[in-house]
């Protein structure tokens, strides 16, 4: 560890200061150690009656525990990065991000700030299915410069991490406890695959930290945080799938699903996202990278789309429109082309399934 964190640790282990509090007090203060320089009238000023917070800055009780945390980190070669520092993943300090962490430790030499990447996620109860969809996915990324980002649990997360050690990808593990267990025990040798590949395991929590179900959930926000975009293979109707899901789309990331049968229990989940317009329906990476608008890296063998596709009737009177009209409603088109609703509507489903168009929150419709 070439920088001294003792401050930035301090600041994090302060209790009832949370990560939006951190980045207040850094803005005011400057820098991690001159929050604990500040007076005590210039704290009580900040912190009024939050007594406790006062009190464990003045009397740096916390740095005990900083001081132990150091020398599990300096010992096991573990990775320290804080919100201001470059190596730390800027996906996170965007704006409508403030609840994500403020410091991170890591094993592994994967690349934080990677140009694209990819969060895959799904049920710990994963069919076979499932993980062929997986696998197909994941394929599709192949020689793309993608990092896959998952949560190293059984199912779905496991295989996308299988999947992207097999064709070559960085993969990133976001835990939830330290890094000085591992969980689930069953997944220890993927673990030391993944590290040993270029990628990383990353958490927020320092060692010791006991394992919890509320823990989970919260570790899912890196993981939505950590991506360009979501995609949720298979998931039922509750469980920690969806809860990621939730999470990409208020931190304003993409959301993707695949679709199942309709009496499929673990893809009722997806079948729901997709249904309610919070996800965009995908088949394989193809869809994704039309979607997000990204060109391949490498050469792609498929279908050839032309830069003007030949349409015909209502689907071409349609696409014409949004061509001319950027990211129109229905009664947008209908204003311009005179087109019933259901009519539109068809055409506009036609366009998706070609993906000549996308349905942006709201019903809006934009040409990919």
């Amino acid at each position: 560890m070439e920088k001294d964190y003792t401050y930035e640790l301090a600041l994090t282990m302060l209790p009832g200061v949370g990560t939006a509090t951190v980045r207040q007090l850094l803005e005011i203060a400057g820098t991690a150690e001159d929050v604990f320089k500040m007076s005590k009238k210039e704290l009580d000023s900040l912190f009024g009656r939050h007594k406790k917070i006062v009190d464990a800055i003045v009397s740096k009780a916390v740095f005990a525990e900083v001081e132990k945390e150091l020398k599990f980190i300096e010992k096991n070669k573990i990775g320290v990065h804080f919100y201001t520092d470059a190596s730390f993943p800027q996906r996170l300090n965007r704006s409508g991000c403030e609840d994500a962490p403020v410091l991170l430790y890591s094993l592994g030499d994967a690349n934080l700030n990677a140009t694209r990447s990819v969060s895959v996620v799904g049920t710990r109860r994963a069919t076979p299915n499932g993980v062929d969809m997986t696998n197909r996915l994941v394929a599709g990324f192949n020689g793309e410069n993608i990092t896959v980002v998952s949560g190293l649990a059984l199912g779905i997360d496991t295989a996308a991490h299988e999947a992207a050690l097999a064709n070559s990808l960085p993969t990133i593990a976001v835990l939830a406890h330290g890094l000085d267990k591992l969980y689930p025990p069953q997944n220890r040798n993927l673990a030391k695959r993944i590290i040993a590949n270029g990628g990383m395991l990353l958490t927020e929590m320092r060692s010791g930290t006991a394992l919890s179900p509320r823990i989970f959930p919260v570790r899912n926000r890196i993981i939505a945080a950590l991506s360009d975009a979501t995609v949720v293979v298979e998931a039922s109707s509750s469980g920690g799938a969806l809860i990621t899901a939730n999470i990409a789309m208020g931190y304003h990331r993409d959301l993707f699903a695949f679709p199942g049968r309709v009496d499929d229990k673990y893809s009722s989940g997806c079948n729901a996202i997709i249904a309610s317009c919070k996800a965009m329906l995908i088949r394989n990476a193809d869809d994704l990278f039309n979607n997000m608008g990204w060109e391949h890296i490498t050469k792609h063998i498929g279908t050839q789309t032309t830069l003007f596709p030949e349409l015909e009737g209502d689907e071409k009177t349609v696409y014409d429109v949004l061509l001319q009209h950027p990211e129109t409603g229905t009664d947008g088109i209908r204003e311009h082309c005179g087109l019933p609703l259901p009519k539109i509507a068809t055409a506009l489903l036609s366009l998706e399934l070609k993906n000549l168009c996308r349905c942006l929150p709201g019903k809006i419709y934009k040409v990919i």
